[in-house]
């Protein structure tokens, strides 16, 4: 269920990246992998407490060790600030527009989605392209996101049960086991 968006909206994104990241053969692809739940999660940050922007650590619990990577941390006053600013956008708010004002990612993604039509998820995959190369600079920070929500920690939403990493066989996270002098020079 998404925190942030309209699950029409959810939809739309859930069916944008998979134009941008499809599956292939033995690869999720970013809507399998859940990389709408973390552009979700990344824009709605804050309807959370502590907002979802550095998750702890220092492990994840996956090869040992406290999950600690499940477990966000508190922001500072400045990264609140900072991370309201990028996306919620400033607002027409003093402190936010110190150096002037700016379109948050919420606004660039509630415009960009609407352009791309309600009906988005109702078309062939051609139409999808075509409407996507319409939006040159929504595209390119749909795919950004598509990527670090396919291939990113699991625990800012995306890359579900891992599914990315193990198609490209990163072994992820790997702390406190480390990696052997073998792996590290390339040798195994």
């Amino acid at each position: 269920m998404p925190i942030w968006f309209e699950e029409r909206e959810h939809a739309v994104v859930r069916a944008a990246v998979h134009r941008l990241i499809p599956a292939c053969e033995d690869h999720p692809g970013a809507a399998d992998a859940g990389a709408a739940d973390y552009i979700d999660g990344l824009l709605g940050a804050f309807l959370v407490d502590p907002p979802r922007i550095f998750a702890g650590g220092p492990f994840s619990g996956r090869y040992g060790g406290d999950p600690g990577f499940e477990r966000f941390t508190p922001l500072t006053r400045h990264q609140e600030l900072a991370w309201r600013t990028r996306i919620e956008g400033s607002q027409g708010r003093a402190e936010r527009e110190f150096n002037g004002p700016v379109v948050g990612l919420q606004e660039v993604y509630r415009e960009g989605l609407a352009k791309l039509g309600a009906d988005f998820c109702d078309v062939d995959g051609d139409e999808q392209d075509r409407r996507l190369d319409a939006l040159p600079a929504f595209k390119h920070l749909l795919y950004e996101h598509a990527c670090e929500g396919t291939y990113g920690a699991p625990e800012y939403g995306g890359n579900r049960d891992c599914l990315a990493w193990v198609a490209i066989k990163f072994p992820g996270d790997v702390q406190p086991r480390g990696y052997t002098d073998e792996e590290v020079s390339g040798r195994v």
